[in-house]
């Protein structure tokens, strides 16, 4: 990555909304207040930004790094842990080659990762976040999958049958665990390798959606494949460099970042025969996955800023174009921000979440086209073409553990909040 900027300072009052009524600035004041609220018992440390036509309407910093001592607080430019928001970047990195007619949505996955290819059998998984092996559905138990049906539509729908999650870090395990830009390549390329030659299914293809974590680590390795270079050089050229999000980066301590520029995370429990972090996460990616593959992966791995979230997000709502720079054609960001695929309470565009039952405090608030994703962290990105909005929220709800319902209910209150 090139060109971090250091560091500014914290504004610590509301941003000043020229012409706005009273009834805005009340509604500015309640979101304070919430925000105030979720430092006390949600995330120590958080950043709101919110644009309106491409304007910046509200942007304000919360909390410390450091929350025990606060000797750093939390700045606007402070780097968080993206966790799963890096799908919506490697998704939209692989539609750049889709339009570039290097690769179709139709396109068999083998056709770019052979090894993938064979018949593979329906099986047990583990749970993403308690680990703990679950049993295939009885609907599908005993049934194998034609891995060659798997195309890459499926992947950026979350349809393909793969597995939400899987242990790669067992795999070539060594004593302690370096930092992930410490991971030597032959050990990535050997993990990678397990879920290139020995994916796990739950569902045949198309069967159904189901989040996966997988599917987005194979498409990053597609991407890395069709474009002749690394995840993170493609990203860095092909989106990174036109869209000026000089703070968005892979492996932030490996270029040189100061820790007091990044968000810490977790102290993390995680310990598995000889290998363990048992560390506190600063700079260094959550998800032992991504850190197991060095750090640069299709899933997460990604830290940013908020500025540079909202940015990205700006060029969906303004037709894949940054001013004078088009990433993608406005056909393709319709196609990416709609509905590709439901089941049950769930909808997909390519890459993003869409207005669904499971995203019910957006329903409520944002209007029916929105569109946007959440990360593991505490992080969330939404985009709400009706109203000109792009709210970031980037927080390390996960500093104290890994319970989720406090960062659920916060989000369901935030969004409820009529801003615009």
């Amino acid at each position: 990555m090139q060109g971090i900027s250091p560091p500014v300072g914290n504004k610590r009052s509301l941003p000043k909304l020229t012409g706005q009524n009273d009834r805005h600035s009340s509604a500015w004041k309640h979101v304070d207040d919430l925000m105030q609220q979720g430092l006390k018992n949600v995330f120590p440390a958080a950043v709101l930004l919110i644009a309106r036509q491409g304007e910046t309407v509200f942007r304000r910093a919360y909390g410390w790094l450091d929350p025990d001592v606060r000797r750093h607080p939390t700045r606007l430019n402070s780097l968080f842990d993206l966790a799963s928001l890096t799908k919506l970047f490697t998704a939209t990195a692989f539609m750049t080659l889709v339009e570039a007619k290097q690769v179709a949505l139709d396109t068999p996955l083998v056709d770019v990762i052979p090894e993938f290819g064979g018949v593979r059998p329906i099986a047990a998984s583990a749970d993403p976040v308690t680990k703990a092996m679950v049993p295939p559905d009885p609907t599908f138990a005993g049934m194998l999958v034609d891995a060659d049906a798997v195309t890459f539509w499926h992947l950026l729908t979350h349809t393909s049958g793969l597995a939400a999650w899987r242990d790669l870090c067992q795999i070539e395990a060594a004593p302690g665990q370096p930092q992930p830009h410490q991971v030597p390549p032959e050990t990535r390329a050997k993990r990678l390798a397990a879920i290139c030659e020995r994916p796990v299914f739950t569902y045949p293809p198309g069967g159904r959606v189901e989040y996966s974590d997988q599917g987005f680590i194979l498409l990053g390795e597609a991407v890395k494949r069709l474009a002749g270079m690394t995840l993170d050089a493609y990203l860095h050229q092909s989106l990174f460099s036109p869209l000026d999000l000089p703070n968005t980066t892979f492996n932030p301590l490996g270029h040189g970042v100061p820790t007091n520029s990044l968000v810490p995370t977790e102290f993390c429990p995680w310990r598995q025969r000889r290998q363990r972090r048992q560390r506190r996460l600063w700079g260094e990616v959550h998800d032992e996955n991504a850190a197991c593959l060095g750090g640069v992966a299709g899933h997460a791995g990604l830290f940013g800023t908020a500025r540079d979230v909202t940015r990205f997000g700006q060029a969906f709502l303004d037709g894949g174009r940054n001013v004078n720079v088009r990433i993608l054609s406005p056909e393709t960001i319709s196609a990416m921000s709609s509905r590709q695929a439901s089941f049950d309470v769930d909808e997909r565009g390519l890459g993003w979440m869409l207005q669904s039952q499971t995203t019910r405090a957006i329903r409520r608030s944002l209007g029916p086209q929105s569109y946007g994703h959440t990360g593991f962290t505490g992080t969330s990105l939404w985009v709400d073409p009706d109203r000109q909005l792009v709210i970031t929220l980037l927080t390390n709800r996960v500093y104290n553990g890994r319970e989720s319902a406090s960062i659920i209910d916060f989000r369901t209150r935030l969004h409820q909040m009529r801003v615009a």
